[in-house]
């Protein structure tokens, strides 16, 4: 059976209707066709089918205003006399979707939420997550690696993916639909770490794209068995290989290393450089030139980089250059390098974190990223990308509507560039979309919003309606969302 769609169209009984969105587009283009850091355009409908998006119409029942989105969920309560609280079909919102289902399609009111592909979280350290219980107070990056060194000795299968599973699982909730994990892979941890991931990779597929990056954090010259568990886990389906040259003895001979590597198994490359605010030295040039040697442009990146805050403006920009010119992407890691940065400073503690905004130029790609999550390197975080990018935009003292959309699109589709894709919102395309509780991406990076709700390939992952408060001591509710009056004394049954 197939009943009538937004438009006037037959619908199929598996399709979703994802009703009343606002997509991001270009400013000064028309087109509804979004990676999710433009303008906010007027309200649609998105037709899901088979996986895919099927079809992007203007919304037939747009919200009077924005905030009013129909989110379903157990213990949430509807007024059945209220007509303004149904739904497309005249049906209530499935108590476990949050959609209805009338014999016809699934149908999800969105009131105007903004929808784009979902957060993208660059760089992340999934195997030594949460593990700051089995550390020791430290004092800088130093100490942080050697007792996450001790640690790892101690992980195992089952813990690795215990822990991973709980950052995962939040990030997914978060709005994360894409993620570059590192595994470490050296004589400490062997393939413990790997072989967890590589399964939590298969499991939360239909969630998140989870790619892995086999990573030698405590370097190759002084551990040379690392490159043999390195080779291992690629051949084992590693996604990526990666370096971290500020730990190894000989840095030069680490960065050659690695990309021996990434070329002889064609994948991604990425270093871990220039973690310090010392602008005397840097391996930064190391990574550009074997970049350039091996033509590896847009198959490159480097995480942290503080040292490039450290740097006189002209000089930034020259380096932002020579990475765009070489193809290299920069990851920027404000919690993590906020918390180790300025250790030594007793006044004026120097914030550490790389000013990328500030450093655009043309060609360059660049992310911010989680990193850390509750370990020495960083004893806090809950997956949320969008509070990192918030963050980030504080720490660079960022304002204005443009400056916002770069950083949104940091943490969306310009840190796709990096890690491989270009997903948007468009007929034909994956139906990856994730719903935030703003109209558009700049209110949702001012104002922190909930995610509430995303689907995967056209499959539902996530439902978090709007939380209710309670409008008196009768048990009333209203919704708490934003834009919302809290509680409507002025409506008879005093709200929802």
């Amino acid at each position: 059976m197939t009943t009538l769609g937004t438009q006037g169209r037959d619908v199929g009984p598996s399709e979703v209707v994802i009703r009343d969105v606002r997509l991001a587009v270009q400013a000064g283009s028309g087109a509804a066709r979004t990676g999710g850091a433009g303008v906010a355009g007027p309200p649609v409908d998105l037709i899901l089918r088979d996986g895919l998006i099927a079809a992007i119409e203007p919304t037939r029942y747009p919200g009077d205003r924005y905030t009013r989105p129909r989110l379903g969920g157990r213990g949430t309560a509807t007024d059945p006399s209220d007509p303004d609280d149904g739904t497309a079909n005249g049906t209530a919102p499935d108590s476990r979707t949050g959609t209805t289902d009338a014999n016809g399609p699934a149908v999800f009111d969105a009131g105007g939420a903004f929808a784009f592909p979902g957060f993208v979280d660059a760089h992340v350290h999934l195997d030594k997550a949460h593990i700051l219980d089995r550390c020791r107070g430290g004092a800088g990056l130093a100490q942080a690696v050697a007792q996450v060194r001790a640690a790892k000795r101690g992980f195992t299968v089952e813990d690795v993916r215990d822990r991973a599973a709980r950052v995962l699982r939040r990030a997914i909730v978060n709005g994360t639909t894409r993620m570059r994990s590192y595994v470490e892979v050296d004589p400490d941890a062997g393939l413990r770490s790997f072989e967890a991931l590589a399964a939590l990779r298969d499991e939360y597929a239909h969630a998140v794209d989870l790619r892995l990056s086999a990573f030698a954090q405590d370097g190759t010259t002084q551990a040379p068995r690392t490159l043999g568990l390195l080779r291992r886990a690629l051949e084992q389906g590693a996604d990526e290989v990666g370096g971290c040259p500020y730990t190894d003895a000989d840095p030069g001979a680490h960065v050659r290393a690695i990309f021996d590597l990434a070329v002889e198994f064609d994948v991604p490359v990425d270093f871990h450089v220039d973690f310090d605010l010392d602008p005397s030295w840097e391996h930064l040039s190391l990574v550009v030139a074997e970049t350039r040697r091996h033509g590896w442009g847009g198959r490159t990146s480097v995480g942290h980089v503080t040292k490039l805050s450290a740097l006189a403006p002209a000089d930034r920009l020259a380096v932002a250059g020579r990475l765009a010119d070489a193809g290299i992407g920069l990851v920027v890691l404000p919690a993590t390098d906020l918390f180790l940065s300025g250790r030594d400073a007793e006044r004026l503690v120097p914030r550490g974190v790389a000013p990328a905004v500030a450093t655009q130029v043309p060609g360059l790609a660049m992310a911010v990223a989680t990193n850390n999550v509750v370990n020495p390197f960083t004893p806090f975080g809950d997956a949320d990308l969008l509070r990192m990018a918030n963050l980030y935009a504080i720490v660079g003292q960022l304002e204005t509507d443009d400056d916002l959309r770069s950083v949104f699109g940091m943490v969306s589709a310009a840190a796709e560039a990096i890690v491989g894709g270009a997903r948007r919102i468009e007929v034909g395309a994956s139906a990856d979309v994730v719903l935030l509780d703003a109209p558009d991406p700049v209110t949702a990076l001012r104002e922190c919003v909930q995610p509430l709700a995303g689907w995967k390939a056209g499959r539902q992952t996530f439902l978090r309606p709007r939380p209710r408060l309670l409008a008196d001591g009768l048990g009333r509710t209203s919704e708490a969302g934003f834009g919302e009056d809290l509680v409507d004394q002025g409506r008879p049954g005093g709200g929802r």
